[in-house]
């Protein structure tokens, strides 16, 4: 067993995409690391962040955006954090009450994002003008459902904030939300839509990564001064867990995974909704069939835990415009910072695990397959487009905010 000095204490939600730390623990991938992990679960971002921030724990699955906005000082006294490691891309959904999304969606079928959003834009039209305009909830003011639902809405004509409400609930209560009526639609990652579809309380309308392909998700966060006390652990951890997301996305292990996961301790869930979503399958609809959706969840290959600073920089010009700040190159520059490659690679240097060339890239910008300069081993980065056709460069991010509807 790895020595007492050497435990990290790491702090999660019940969602699928908090598969890694806990994988990394249960498969001994941490112990082969000479670390051992406690793993705390906690039931929103707001508690896992306080955890974090009141030093009971040491790192923390958490919302990429949020770690940004608390080195910022966004909300409350700021206190800079890390990056070091993505936990996965994508993995959320879109999920109305079922009257709702009959009338967006094909039936049976996951939507058209631009289809979609202009049959809902008609809805939401006609719900403002009779004054009880739809709510959606979300999982954090500062949280990638947050910024992906704005971003589509925006881009389909839909004013957030002022043509429908959007407010907070915690992952594990999205489902109850709606089926109470609290909520007209989520946006939340699994297994939580697919408790909703199960229950007939929503159904499923779009996946997050129509709407930003490869758009990061969850991360691996640290306060700095831990991660620079703690170093040495830390690229430890970031072995063990590149270990678990090879194996976490092999189907030859996905049952598996799926009943460590379904555990009171973790999830406390089915372990056939979380296998569905593993294997990248959803239940739109109760009753209907289950849907392939490849890549749903995106947690290996393609440099899928590679913290790239560029994503930092979107999700910061994306805080800006939900916040109606003004824009500062200095900001945005700290946000970048956030995302520490320089420690990925470090951790990684001389394993069998590819390294990009580059710290940053232009996001949105890839159509198709394409291979890219290493710094060790090979990679092919596939499609990441925005669904608008946008592109982010962030060598022009004042320019890139100033395009925005």
């Amino acid at each position: 067993m790895a020595d007492v000095t050497n435990e990290l204490t790491i702090g999660f939600l019940p969602l699928v995409d908090a598969c890694l730390p806990i994988l990394a623990h249960e498969h001994g991938f941490a112990e082969d690391e000479g670390i051992a992990l406690r793993l705390v679960k906690d039931m929103s971002w707001a508690t896992v962040l306080d955890r974090l921030l009141y030093g009971h724990s040491d790192a923390a699955h958490m919302i990429a955006p949020l770690a940004i906005a608390t080195t910022l000082g966004r909300g409350r006294p700021a206190q800079p954090l890390s990056v070091p490691f993505v936990l996965g891309l994508n993995g959320n959904a879109i999920t109305l009450r079922p009257e709702l999304a009959r009338q967006v969606r094909p039936e049976g079928h996951i939507g058209d994002p631009f289809k979609v959003g202009a049959a809902l834009r008609t809805i939401v039209a006609e719900r403002k003008a009779a004054g009880r305009p739809l709510t959606f909830g979300v999982v954090h003011r500062y949280s990638s459902h947050n910024y992906m639902l704005r971003y589509w809405l925006a881009a389909c004509g839909v004013k957030p904030d002022e043509d429908v409400e959007i407010t907070t609930v915690p992952p594990p209560f999205c489902a109850d939300a709606l089926a109470q009526g609290e909520v007209d639609g989520i946006c939340v990652g699994e297994p939580w839509n697919s408790v909703a579809v199960e229950q007939g309380a929503g159904e499923i309308i779009l996946a997050t990564s129509q709407i930003w392909r490869r758009g990061v998700e969850k991360v691996l966060a640290l306060r700095e001064p831990v991660l620079d006390e703690k170093r040495d652990q830390v690229q430890r951890l970031i072995r063990a867990l590149c270990k678990a997301a090879a194996h976490f996305v092999d189907p030859v292990n996905s049952a598996q995974n799926a009943a460590i996961l379904a555990r009171a301790e973790y999830l406390d869930g089915s372990a056939v909704l979380i296998q569905r979503a593993i294997a990248d399958q959803m239940l739109i609809a109760r009753g209907g069939a289950v849907v392939e959706y490849p890549d749903f969840m995106f947690q290996y290959r393609e440099a899928a835990n590679f913290p790239w600073v560029s994503q930092a920089e979107w999700l910061y010009t994306q805080m800006v415009r939900w916040d109606g700040m003004a824009f500062d190159g200095e900001d945005a520059a700290r946000a970048g910072r956030v995302f520490r490659p320089d420690v990925y690679r470090s951790a990684l240097l001389g394993t069998g695990e590819p390294l990009p060339g580059a710290s940053s890239k232009v996001e949105g910008s890839l159509g198709a397959p394409t291979a890219v300069g290493t710094q060790q081993g090979s990679m092919v980065l596939e499609q990441n487009s925005f669904f608008d056709g946008k592109v982010f460069d962030p060598h022009h991010i004042a320019d890139y905010f100033a395009s925005l509807p």
